[in-house]
């Protein structure tokens, strides 16, 4: 269904804070161009926590209207409110999404139950594929393998983006639920790993500077070329290192201005990058080939 480098897009914004539209449309272009086999726009990287309703469902329409087909769009629609998060994934399916991408509910810390009846409930609500976000780092809960297995029999609940880092999540859910389940990795360090335990692919931060490598790695490990795939994978190393030194988007939006593709600004709390990190992303950007 999905698979290969999906790029968890950025929000481009002006250096007043206010969305910057045509720069969102010219990303989008971009990335295409440049091979990127999916889009996934407002989850965490796209800063959604601090978009306005109106703004999250705006980045949506533009990134499927710009997009015309040509590749998915996953929208994001995750809340920690059930209705809200219901509301977006309406939305998503009138704007045109091929799916939505819903994050466990954060701060509540709702039980195992709790997030089964959760995400059952959009799921009955909205009739669009819908892929589980797991992060755990970001929402403090981590759903079990079980509730997993029991919300993918909903014939909605086609898939998992994983961001646990935990390298027997794919084979224990590949095992509790079957290798139709589609599982991508949300984390860039391990993507290859997670494919060679069951994943078809990655919901990448660093596709947002380096869609043509990333694409080119998922690509050559999906045709079995995997010394090529293990170079890319090493040369793309410190960029992970550099995009993930502070919290993030805010060293990927400084690389992204560094290519020109948008300024840097990311909304409070979010902080601009420290000058240890700024250099740090330099360094690699550099060493990469991205930039001079």
């Amino acid at each position: 269904m999905f698979k290969g480098s999906l790029v968890a897009l950025i929000t481009p914004m002006r250096m007043d804070g206010t969305l910057d539209e045509k720069a969102l449309a010219e990303f989008v272009e971009w990335q295409i161009a440049e091979g990127t086999d999916g889009l996934v726009p407002v989850g965490t990287t796209g800063e959604s926590p601090t978009l306005s309703h109106a703004e999250h469902k705006k980045v949506v329409e533009i990134t499927i209207a710009v997009a015309k087909g040509r590749v998915p769009v996953i929208a994001g629609a995750g809340s920690n409110s059930t209705e809200e998060a219901i509301d977006l994934a309406r939305h998503a399916k009138e704007a045109g999404a091929d799916a939505t991408l819903v994050v466990t509910p954060y701060y509540n810390k709702p039980t195992q139950e709790g997030m089964f009846l959760h995400f059952t409930a959009i799921a009955d609500a909205v009739d669009l594929p819908l892929i589980i976000y797991n992060i755990p780092p970001r929402s403090v809960i981590d759903m079990s393998v079980e509730t997993m297995a029991r919300l993918a029999k909903h014939r909605n609940i086609v898939g998992v983006k994983d961001a646990t880092a935990n390298l027997a999540r794919p084979l224990q859910q590949k095992r509790a639920i079957g290798a139709e389940f589609c599982q991508l990795s949300g984390e860039d360090h391990t993507a290859l790993a997670f494919n060679a335990a069951g994943g078809v692919g990655c919901i990448s931060v660093t596709a947002n500077v380096a869609p043509r490598l990333c694409s080119a790695m998922q690509r050559a490990w999906r045709e079995g070329r995997m010394a090529e795939a293990l170079a890319i994978q090493d040369r793309l190393l410190p960029l992970h290192d550099a995009l993930f030194a502070e919290t993030s988007p805010g060293p990927v939006k400084f690389a992204a201005s560094l290519l020109g593709k948008t300024s840097e600004r990311c909304r409070l709390p979010l902080a601009p990058p420290g000058e240890a990190t700024r250099a740090k992303v330099r360094a690699a950007m550099a060493e990469v080939g991205l930039v001079n």
